[in-house]
């Protein structure tokens, strides 16, 4: 309605609304958090934790009526029939920028549960967001490398128990739990350096997933396989605020999780073996996707 504005502006209004609503909602989710913790009745963790939910899925109505208000962005999706507000889901995508995550939560609010992202622990030090993130039982993870291990043995299985404990708080009410298993966004810098079988991607990383389906493996049933595509090209935060991206294309395919995914991926190494191949071609079909969606685009500009 106001993209006619100057895209300066227009970043201004925009970012001074997001902080607003995000400010607004950060204090009573805080409080609710806080109600949580000091009345650990099975009965009551259970409505607070629909209340919080509650909060958070306003908030991010309330950004997608802010996107809507300063910005053209159009989406081209397909795949949302299949999903379901009622199912617990493991959320896959690939990362490419900061954009992908907004782009997430306005596709798939009011199709499945609260999508919780798993974060990086430095994430929890950010301004207001970080103490929604905790407060909302986001996980926060620390991913230890082999080198370190080495050095450190004691540590070992540490990951796995935070993953575990993180995941225990989602048992009590359908959860879409979302991971960016790249680890990273997407940079060709990148995907150089890893020498990347991939075209579109980077390396997917196995542990993460494997322990999420370990720990929850009882309760989450599908796979949604999201894949990102930005025609006019990978955008930044400053390109999502200013109202300067146009289109997104998403395709979503969901995937029954078979007993098969399931395992002791720390110790069992024929299972570990066997997850790695299922992601590695879980990845190359995305990658296979993601070119296609790539060549649609330029034959239709070229039309």
């Amino acid at each position: 309605m106001l993209n006619f504005l100057p895209a300066p502006l227009i970043a201004i209004l925009s970012f001074s609304l997001y902080a607003i609503n995000t400010v607004f909602w950060v204090i009573p989710i805080v409080v609710f958090s806080l109600f949580k913790a000091l009345i650990p009745l099975n009965f009551s963790q259970k409505i607070f934790s629909y209340l919080l939910d509650l909060m958070a899925s306003n908030w991010v109505a309330i950004n997608t009526l802010n996107q809507k208000l300063f910005t053209r962005m159009k989406f081209q999706i397909t795949g949302l029939e299949a999903l379901s507000k009622k199912d617990w889901y493991l959320v896959l995508a690939n990362h490419q920028s900061w954009v992908d995550i907004v782009v997430l939560q306005r596709v798939l609010h009011g199709q499945i549960p609260f999508l919780k992202f798993f974060l990086k622990k430095e994430l929890i030090y950010v301004p207001i967001l970080g103490l929604a993130w905790w407060a909302l039982d986001f996980p926060f993870m620390k991913r230890y490398s082999q080198a370190f291990l080495k050095k450190n043995p004691h540590l070992r299985g540490k990951d796995l128990e935070t993953t575990r404990k993180a995941c225990e708080k989602f048992k009590h009410k359908p959860v879409s739990i979302m991971s960016f298993i790249e680890g990273t966004r997407y940079t060709q810098v990148k995907h150089d350096k890893q020498n990347s079988p991939y075209h579109h991607l980077l390396k997917p990383k196995a542990g993460g997933v494997a322990f999420v389906l370990d720990a929850m493996g009882e309760y989450l049933t599908t796979i949604v396989d999201v894949t990102i595509y930005y025609p006019e090209g990978i955008p930044n935060f400053g390109d999502f605020l200013s109202g300067r991206i146009n289109t997104v294309h998403i395709v979503i395919h969901t995937q029954e999780i078979s007993s098969e995914l399931s395992g002791d991926y720390a110790n069992d190494r024929a299972h570990k073996i066997a997850f790695q191949k299922w992601l590695m071609q879980f990845w190359h079909e995305k990658d296979i996707r993601l070119e296609k969606m790539r060549k649609n685009t330029t034959e239709i500009e070229h039309k």
